[in-house]
């Protein structure tokens, strides 16, 4: 009895909000509390149910400086970390100082997921015996009692641990639905890529008209919850990622199905493209508009990281109201409560990325509008550069950022200053003519509709033999909504030639994902389903060395990191406790 009133005590205490039980629910075992509990027969609003669920949802990453701290990012070319001399978890997974005994545990998160899978199919177990009196409406217009939403809501989330198990360690071990106990002896082997594939695909397409559609009626309690547009677009993405060069028929080790599928079928790019269609012409802009792009390009830049009513988001992780984000990566130089600890510096590369203002790139002198100048480096750029990136000169807390050696906010003689001379704009508030910080909403956007606009423009291009007018489309769009200019030189529109090969194109898409999802775990996982990340770390991360001196501001980039990259880091080691307990587990190639 005592231990009962114990875990109600605990239990009541969480809120309906993802974010807030995880602690509370996890300050015991999970089995300390009885299915009878959890799914009690006599619970007909399913309140310990929803906090168990809710538990489940706080294993959703949130990536906010969630690698040791940092943006998963600075382990790619597009940052360094402000702490890099300390090898932080991003440098080492950028130098690839990681084995399968001795991981990183910021990102190579393994039991967690797992962890994720065995309480989803505990709750998919017990829901049922709940006798729910709410009801809500799901995707077809039906009234359903609300465990049917909540179950599908739980299918979802395994799904998605499962995702994020493949993509970083190929074909891995699927459970069903069989509920394990802590101590089981669990000798599962290694399922296909093409198994893992299918069967997320397959719970993903089972559960849709399960769930329900955006907009959410009760943003309060359920804004949080997977739609059918969530899951869709998750379908989206898992389809391109199983189309990838990576894993569709060139992967590290040929030949072997648990690493990728043994042969190239081009019909793989046309099931990516047909799902992003789907979505497209389902909710997008030949659809329902119920996800689209803001058309106004700072305020969808800058706020649907912060605004969750923003109607291009389709999927996030809910954050609190506060101003860490900023005091963690807002630049040095400013105290108080203006204080920035300045953690993700963006590289030159990432900064050169970013096209003129009229899409042209920076290296492109053909009759060029717009000129790139080498001592004005950031006049007539593309406007997403300032929402991404804040550089000499910006505007931040009512002053223009001198980031500059010595300047006032990139001090000299001490441990702590901008690696690349360049800080983090993306994510925080509007905090250009503020006196002060203030509380902001900080949400993780794990889908939105850019990423589907990118997605059918790649796949549509890879299936082609040249790009089509809407695969041109596609880009233009999101060109237009940052506030690329259409331009005025013959043969190019929004910088866009006219006329591309298929391979000219891909480079296009290419960029356009990078500078638009910056910073949103994409980069990372791009370069190596293009299997590119020989050729991309075979390049030094840049910084950009400014002096000002004589009346001069004199602009210089500077080399300031190298890697190596071996073929094996394409995907993560199978952790070393996992092989050798489990006689049926293989290990990765190379590792």
């Amino acid at each position: 009895m005592k231990n009962n009133k114990y875990i109600f005590l605990v239990l009541t205490c969480c809120t309906l909000v993802v974010t807030s039980c995880m602690d509370h629910y996890e300050s015991l075992p999970a089995d300390e509390f009885t299915e009878d509990y959890l799914f009690s027969r006599t619970d007909s609003n399913g309140t310990q149910a929803r906090q168990f669920l809710n538990s489940i949802y706080g294993i959703l990453e949130n990536g906010h400086n969630r690698v040791g701290g940092d943006y998963l990012d600075a382990s790619t070319d597009d940052a360094i970390s402000v702490n890099v001399n300390n090898e932080p978890d991003v440098y080492r997974i950028y130098k690839g100082l990681y084995t399968a005994s001795n991981m990183v545990s910021g990102d190579m998160m393994w039991s967690q997921y797992y962890d994720g899978v065995r309480k989803v199919n505990r709750f998919i177990r017990g829901i049922d015996r709940v006798p729910f009196r709410t009801t809500y409406v799901n995707a077809l217009g039906e009234k359903r009692p609300l465990g049917v939403s909540m179950k599908a809501e739980a299918r979802f989330l395994r799904a998605w641990f499962y995702f994020q198990l493949v993509r970083r360690y190929g074909g891995v071990p699927l459970m069903g639905d069989k509920v394990y106990g802590l101590n089981d002896n669990i000798e599962l082997p290694r399922n296909s890529f093409a198994d893992c594939v299918d069967y997320i695909v397959g719970e993903l397409d089972s559960i849709r008209d399960s769930l329900r559609t955006l907009p959410i009626s009760n943003a309060a309690e359920f804004g949080h919850v997977p739609t059918k547009e969530a899951c869709m677009a998750f379908k989206s993405r898992v389809l391109l990622y199983a189309a990838s060069p990576l894993f569709n028929g060139n992967t590290m080790d040929k030949g072997n199905a648990l690493v990728g599928y043994t042969d190239y079928d081009i019909n793989r790019w046309k099931l990516a493209a047909d799902a992003a269609r789907e979505f497209i012409d389902t909710f997008g802009d030949n659809g329902s508009g119920s996800v689209i792009l803001d058309d106004d390009p700072r305020d969808a830049f800058l706020d649907f990281y912060n605004y969750a009513k923003n109607p291009e988001l389709i999927f996030f992780r809910a954050g609190g109201s506060n101003y860490s984000i900023e005091s963690t990566n807002g630049p040095l130089g400013f105290t108080g409560t203006n204080l920035g600890n300045g953690q993700t510096c963006p590289s030159q590369n990432l900064v050169d990325a970013f096209p003129m203002i009229d899409g042209r790139s920076i290296s492109d002198p053909t009759d060029a509008e717009y000129k790139y100048d080498e001592q004005h480096p950031y006049d007539n750029r593309d406007p997403r550069l300032k929402y991404t990136i804040l550089y000499n000169g910006s505007d931040w807390l009512g002053t223009k950022l001198q980031t500059w050696q010595g300047g006032a906010n990139n001090p000299s003689g001490g441990s702590r200053y901008s690696r690349t001379g360049y800080y983090m704009r993306k994510f925080m508030g509007k905090f250009e003519n503020s006196d002060s910080y203030s509380n902001q909403t900080h949400l993780w956007v794990i889908f939105r509709y850019a990423e589907i606009l990118l997605n059918f423009a790649e796949a549509e291009n890879e299936l082609l033999d040249a790009p089509s007018k809407e695969v041109y489309n596609a880009i233009i769009k999101l060109r237009k909504r940052a506030g690329i200019k259409k331009g005025n030189v013959k043969g190019y529109t929004y910088g866009l030639k006219e006329n591309m090969t298929k391979e000219e194109m891909r480079t296009v898409i290419r960029n356009e994902r990078r500078i638009e999802m910056a910073f949103e775990e994409q980069r990372f996982y791009d370069i190596r389903r293009w299997r590119i990340a020989e050729d991309v770390f075979s390049k030094p991360i840049q910084g950009m060395h400014i002096t000002v001196g004589n009346g001069q501001t004199v602009y210089s980039r500077e080399n300031l990191m190298t890697t190596d990259f071996d073929s094996k880091y394409y995907l993560y080691p199978i952790p070393y406790s996992e092989v050798t307990k489990n006689v049926n587990m293989k290990q990765n190639p190379k590792w």
